[in-house]
């Protein structure tokens, strides 16, 4: 079968590691039949998702790595993943916002690429906890100079995690004084026994401190996050007001988390799911 150039080689990495996830190892053969692609392609592909650290390669194929529950990737090791997904949902997210609203952002990847498009949403007030986040907003502002309805961010302090987030006692303290109209949050892990988890104690708290200050609640997290435990839960699904996710969230756990949820908007699909 001759190469298919249509899937871009993220689009292809994410069905991959979906297979392997979903069926608990695949062979290559079997993936250059269900892809279209070349043997040498495929090998490629495996390559860069065994770097990443979401896959094992085996002889003839790959498994999924078995991630203890206290395991945290780091910034960079997560940003490489979803990407596609992660900007729809930025996307999307970023519609949920007004003009002149007090909004929190957690740390995370997918935070990280929301930040992008609030760029041009005047008069926000930015809270985060996350480095990444805040480096955002300044540094469009040194890009292009002092401007009318910039937003005015705050950075709390705290201990750096591996997902260069701020967490700990300081940015407890910070965040238990404020409160925002608005509170986008990233995840490690969802799911309706667990809630919402990470692998890190100190985050654990921190996002706890996040909810408690925020009128209302959005989860931004791509379909690869459903089903994941992390160590310490921090929220239950029945405290988020709205998910936003991306099309790859399988019918069934739609149909799951609208059970819990207020509102699910599933980035590229027609509009949101309520829970009437």
């Amino acid at each position: 079968m001759s190469e298919n150039q249509n899937l871009l080689a993220e689009q292809r990495r994410s069905l991959i590691l979906d297979e392997v996830r979903r069926r608990g190892g695949v062979r290559v053969n079997e993936l250059t039949r269900k892809l279209g692609v070349s043997d040498m392609t495929v090998r490629r592909d495996l390559d860069a998702l065994a770097r990443q650290g979401v896959l094992e390669k085996v002889h003839g194929g790959a498994v999924p790595v078995v991630e203890a529950s206290t395991h945290e990737p780091g910034f960079e090791a997560k940003s490489g993943l979803e990407q596609t997904a992660k900007e729809d949902i930025a996307r999307a997210a970023a519609g949920l916002v007004t003009p002149g609203s007090a909004i929190a952002l957690s740390g995370g990847t997918t935070t990280f690429a929301l930040a992008h498009h609030l760029l041009d949403v005047p008069d926000l007030t930015v809270v985060t906890n996350s480095v990444r986040v805040a480096d955002v907003f300044h540094a469009a502002q040194r890009t292009s100079g002092p401007r009318q309805g910039a937003a005015t961010v705050v950075l709390t302090g705290g201990v750096r995690t591996p997902s260069d987030s701020l967490v700990g006692p300081v940015a407890d303290q910070a965040i238990a004084t404020l409160h925002f109209d608005l509170l986008f949050l990233g995840v490690h892990g969802i799911s309706p026994q667990a809630g919402l988890s990470t692998p890190n104690l100190a985050e654990a708290e921190t996002n706890r401190r996040l909810v408690h200050s925020a009128r209302r609640v959005v989860v931004v997290a791509d379909h690869t996050k459903w089903g994941v435990v992390g160590l310490s839960s921090f929220a239950t699904l029945e405290q988020v007001d709205t998910l936003v996710t991306d099309a790859g969230l399988p019918a069934d756990a739609r149909a799951e988390i609208s059970d819990h949820l207020r509102e699910l908007v599933v980035a590229g699909d027609s509009g949101p799911v309520t829970d009437d």
